[in-house]
């Protein structure tokens, strides 16, 4: 049964840092673009960043700049570093891996930046 287990969010100030980790056990990882997506309340889940299995990157506009994606396919293992954090980043984040074997989803880690 593919898993992905999300960890790393909690509280920080405007202007901290932290670093999501998602741990993948599905059979072979590198094969999968990996995702990350956040759902702030009230509004809809949307893409933050992704990572293909070629390491090729893109980031939603607002983040640019702010967060780094990238991945470790020794550890099967996706990483979100988050900078400059503001309370618009506020929300629960979700890790997505998708490949032409299936699409799996996280349970979500709360992110919460206080003003």
């Amino acid at each position: 049964q593919a898993q992905l287990v999300e960890s790393g969010g909690g509280l920080v100030q405007a202007g901290g840092s932290l670093r999501l980790s998602c741990a993948a056990s599905i059979s072979i990882f590198s094969l999968y673009d990996m995702g990350w997506y956040r759902q702030a309340p009230g509004k809809q889940r949307e893409l933050v960043s992704a990572i293909t299995s070629g390491g090729s990157t893109n980031y939603a506009d607002s983040v640019k700049g702010r967060f780094t994606v990238s991945r470790d396919n020794v550890k099967n293992t996706a990483y979100l570093h988050m900078y400059s954090l503001t309370p618009e980043d506020t929300g629960v984040y979700y890790c997505n891996a998708k490949s032409r074997f299936g699409q799996y989803w996280g349970q979500g880690t709360q992110v919460t930046v206080s003003s």
